[in-house]
């Protein structure tokens, strides 16, 4: 699928990898021509590969590819294009790759920004007036946390680095665009802000247990997203642990490493 922006030269090509954690797909992202630039290359799909390099080769080539953050989805495509475009440089905030970024650098047409929290080297990109968002901000529904060190904090400041910004258009990693962005992080802000309430409702309840406090603070997530839910659990513990706000005796869970979106 072929998804438009219009009045800023940038067209996304979403990959048929739909699922629970991959929403409609995997979005990337090709910015400019003469040459272009590319945002996550996606999975690795043969006829996904074959759109981004139809595309790729309609805007002039490929100068770069940069990286989000290094989860599957996201990731799969880049040997392929690297084979086709061997002298496309890429850019991410860690790994084996050619740049390395970090908040404030500058890629081509792509400023980089950390925010952290889905994965720890996640980064959006802003051109002009519209930010690749990667896994940050999904077009629908919300993201996990992955527990990493300050992981949350640092995601609900990333959050509003960017709601500081003057964007029109969030182009996300998975889902549709979002045309009011303001409106968007400003959701996701209060979104966590309440998990961590109802959280805290929950151990003032004294309960302790991982199951019960899902239940209690992520009861309307269905079961298939239930593993992502403790994942996020865990990162909201750990925040409220660093800020000295955890009571004893609470659970941890033990989660599996999950590459994907919610809740």
């Amino acid at each position: 699928m072929r998804v438009e922006l219009p009045g800023h030269d940038i067209v996304g090509i979403r990959a048929a990898n739909p699922g629970p954690f991959t929403l409609s797909g995997t979005n990337t992202w090709i910015v400019g021509r003469d040459p272009a630039w590319l945002v996550d290359p996606g999975p690795a799909l043969g006829e996904h590969v074959e759109a981004l390099s139809d595309e790729i080769g309609r805007r002039g080539g490929l100068v770069a590819v940069a990286l989000t953050h290094d989860h599957a989805d996201h990731v799969d495509a880049l040997p392929a294009l690297r084979e086709r475009f061997p002298d496309a440089h890429v850019a991410a905030a860690r790994g084996s790759v050619d740049v390395t970024l970090d908040e404030g650098d500058r890629f081509g047409p792509l400023l980089a920004l950390r925010i952290p929290g889905h994965a720890p080297d996640h980064l959006a990109f802003v051109t002009g007036e519209v930010a690749l968002t990667g896994d940050a901000v999904l077009g629908q529904g919300s993201v996990f946390i992955a527990p990493d060190p300050g992981a949350l904090a640092g995601y609900l400041d990333g959050l509003e680095r960017l709601r500081r910004r003057e964007l029109r258009l969030l182009a996300p990693g998975h889902g549709p665009v979002v045309e009011d962005p303001q409106a968007k992080l400003a959701e996701y802000i209060a979104h966590r802000l309440e998990r961590e309430r109802r959280l805290l409702t929950a151990l003032d309840a004294g309960r302790r247990s991982v199951e019960e406090l899902l239940d209690a603070a992520w009861d309307d997530v269905p079961p298939a997203l239930r593993p992502a839910a403790a994942v996020t659990l865990a990162a909201h513990l750990d925040k409220l642990a660093d800020e000295g706000r955890l009571p004893a005796g609470v659970e941890r869970p033990r989660a599996p490493s999950l590459d994907g979106a919610q809740p």
